[in-house]
């Protein structure tokens, strides 16, 4: 779409006449009220030619300030008149044409039936002849007061003829000039800022869809530089290489990024359609036609011409995907139609305005360019949309690996660490272990389990134990550590303790919790306990043998009778574990 607009600004399509009058002080005046028209299709008239035939001028019948796609030379004349002042001396006028993609201007002052200035303007002359460096082409007239003026403009481009005229004293046309100024600037900060995220969000992300968004904005942002004049008057003045290829260049690298950001987007949505496929060969077609351009294998026209035909394509495409997006209610369809919509209304508004259908102002100038912003801004919203997919697939696929790791280090049946989780924690907690802070290592094991199975069956076994492992909790430390490594063999792992008395305080203190009944259902179930405990690092330093040792005082405590707590200083036999 981009394209086609470009090809309509570049390539293809004696009155009774008032007087303008310029009294000091008054506001700029639109000089296109006062105009009458010659067509020169010939090209080769001089000022010397339409000054000996003004009958042939007539009356402007387009609206005001544009005259459509035309291949023709066009003479505009205008009768002007500054009223005489008190010194009588010459005073200046300032004309300016609000439009910079012109190719051609040449402005002739008239008095008396002479030529009494002249300035060749326009985008493809040398910026060296310029008298005011302006954005748009602009002249001060020197005009004697009290005598009436005559100002030929001859026009000539390559497409869309955009003259929007204003005559004015130079200090009253500053404000206007400044006010465009800014609001260049604030859609170009935006273009930035956009810019800037989307490349951030692609080196961070790795995701390509930023990539392209990226030069979408940029060939957009940069054909609205280009079309107000901004890149000519600061990026690249007076290049007359890039204001002749300067357009076709960024509209193939906009409709190119437009081909591969909607394949994307799309491929995203309908995995394993040929999409991405179609919206690639397009790509490589609008990016082969940048480069012919560029090697001079193709003319403007020429470029021109393809990408009118391929830059529409990725929107209409799209829209049939669109569509069924919003049956299925999601958001990023309406953000798609909504955002092809507005642009389209923006294009449709430039076309009627390139072709001389609607006048040029101040809203007709720049709705292209705010719908072009909306545009952009409604796809950084699909971006959005894009970004909060992958964190939610990111935040699920480390759920499932927290999972997977929960699953592999914990217990099931009551949630507590299984064996691999407790040797984690004993590799985290030895090298802590010290003289005043010893790590004690207590191995459980139920005496009467079994029975219980056998009587009350698995079902309640099971309950029995979460109800063995909830009390156990409620028995320690915030810090310590219970784990399950057998069927009803636990495992506590208390740090920091101060002295070994206190390390068989706490195996007493878990004992004593076990003589209270559990009740499971409707059943009072005892069981009982033996415990066996080794310290770190007073009996061991490594987590295999503090299980040994302490595995070995459980038996050994199983075999004097049960319900009882014996530590392991390494005086026990391990073999009977």
């Amino acid at each position: 779409m981009l394209a086609l607009l470009w090809a309509l600004f570049c390539g293809p399509g004696a009155l009774a006449q008032p007087v303008l009058e310029l009294p000091p002080g008054a506001a700029p005046t639109s000089a296109w009220p006062y105009l009458s028209m010659r067509s020169d299709p010939t090209r080769e008239l001089t000022v010397n030619d339409v000054m000996r035939e003004l009958g042939a001028f007539g009356a402007v019948t387009r609206p005001a300030g544009s005259l459509g796609v035309r291949t023709d030379a066009v003479w505009l004349r205008l009768v002007l008149r500054v009223p005489a002042g008190p010194a009588g001396s010459p005073v200046s006028r300032t004309v300016n044409i609000d439009y910079p993609l012109l190719h051609e201007i040449d402005v002739y002052l008239v008095r008396d039936g002479s030529v009494r200035q002249h300035a060749a303007l326009g985008n493809l002359q040398p910026l060296a002849g310029r008298t005011l460096h302006w954005r748009t082409p602009a002249l001060d007239l020197d005009v004697a007061p009290g005598a009436d003026h005559e100002l030929f403009i001859r026009l000539r481009t390559g497409g869309g003829m955009i003259a929007p005229i204003t005559i004015g004293e130079k200090h009253l046309l500053h404000p206007l000039a400044l006010r465009e100024q800014m609001l260049q600037g604030l859609f170009a900060g935006l273009a930035a800022c956009l810019i800037v995220y989307s490349l951030a969000q692609w080196i961070t992300l790795r995701q390509r869809l930023f990539g392209y968004y990226a030069v979408l904005v940029t060939g957009s942002a940069g054909f609205s530089l280009q079309f107000f004049g901004v890149g000519g008057q600061f990026l690249w003045p007076g290049h007359l290489w890039m204001e002749q290829h300067i357009g076709v260049l960024l509209s193939s690298a906009a409709a190119t990024a437009s081909f591969l950001f909607m394949g994307h987007v799309l491929q995203q949505l309908q995995p394993g359609s040929r999409i991405l496929r179609i919206m690639r060969a397009g790509a490589c077609a609008t990016a082969a036609c940048g480069v012919a351009f560029l090697l001079d294998i193709l003319t403007t026209r020429g470029a021109m011409m393809v990408l009118s035909v391929l830059g529409p394509l990725p929107s209409i495409i799209s829209v049939p995907a669109a569509l069924r997006l919003v049956a299925r209610r999601d958001p990023l369809g309406g953000t798609l139609l909504t955002a092809w919509g507005i642009y389209l209304l923006g294009a449709i508004a430039l076309g009627l305005l390139v072709q001389g259908r609607l006048p040029a102002n101040g809203w007709t100038m720049h709705l292209f360019q705010l719908s072009s912003a909306v545009d952009m801004l409604l796809f950084m919203r699909m971006l959005g949309l894009r970004t909060a997919e992958l964190r939610h697939e990111a935040a699920r696929a480390q759920h499932e690996r927290d999972a997977m790791r929960s699953l592999a280090h914990s217990d099931p049946l009551t949630d507590l660490p299984n064996r691999r989780g407790l040797d984690i924690a004993l590799h985290a907690a030895l090298p802590k272990s010290r003289a005043g802070g010893l790590l004690a290592v207590y191995v459980l094991d139920l005496d009467g389990f079994k029975p219980v199975n056998d009587q009350y069956g698995h079902d309640v076994g099971d309950q029995l134990l979460v109800a063995v492992t909830a009390r156990l909790r409620e028995h320690l430390r915030h810090a310590d550590t219970v784990a399950r490594i057998g069927g009803d063999e636990f495992v506590v792992m208390a740090g920091e303790l101060p002295d070994p008395e206190q390390a068989h305080e706490l195996g007493h203190k878990l004992l004593g919790a076990f003589r209270q009944p559990f009740a499971v259902g409707t059943h009072e179930i005892r069981v009982g306990l033996t415990i066996g405990y080794a310290l770190a690092p007073t009996d061991a330093h490594d987590a295999a043998t503090l299980i040994k040792l302490a595995d070995a005082a459980m038996y050994h405590g199983k075999q004097s009778g049960r319900f009882c707590v014996r530590r392991n200083t390494g005086d026990l036999a391990l073999s009977s574990s």
